[in-house]
């Protein structure tokens, strides 16, 4: 019983992932609980599933190529934890900047907590400062 929990929710994680980067968001409804609690949402983002979808929209649209790959992940009963690299190219407005035509590639973090095989629960971290630094949009080191 254990081990198919554990497997239902990193297949539900995988399922998020394959959104993210095929561009099909409409997956995301499938495994986001509508009352999901997100510890750390991006800027302006919205609630339940739709407000993953927006977001992610929103990222495909500044950078087409947005990906991201999983580089480790760790789980228990309940939750998938995993450290990722994230990339793409600037070929559509970000944040009020227009298109550079750079490159990013940085490093994030999240946990994730399942019920029911749906993510109800979300903390994260994306190192957003890399994204701008490595546009040129701000000042410092890459």
């Amino acid at each position: 019983m254990e081990t198919m929990s554990k497997a239902k929710n990193v297949e539900a994680q995988e399922k998020f992932g394959e959104a993210v980067n095929t561009g099909n968001l409409e997956l995301i409804r499938d495994v986001v609980a509508e009352n999901i609690k997100d510890h750390d949402p991006a800027p302006d983002q919205g609630p339940g599933p739709q407000g993953f979808i927006d977001f992610f929209s929103g990222m495909r649209t500044s950078f087409p190529d947005f990906e991201v790959e999983v580089d480790h992940m760790v789980t228990d009963e309940d939750n998938v934890s995993f450290a990722y690299t994230a990339k793409g190219t600037h070929k559509g407005n970000f944040m009020g900047y227009e298109p550079t035509g750079k490159s990013f590639e940085v490093r994030g973090m999240q946990i994730g907590r399942f019920e029911n095989g749906k993510l109800a629960e979300r903390w994260g971290s994306t190192n957003q400062w890399g994204i701008l630094q490595q546009l040129g949009l701000v000042e410092g080191s890459n």
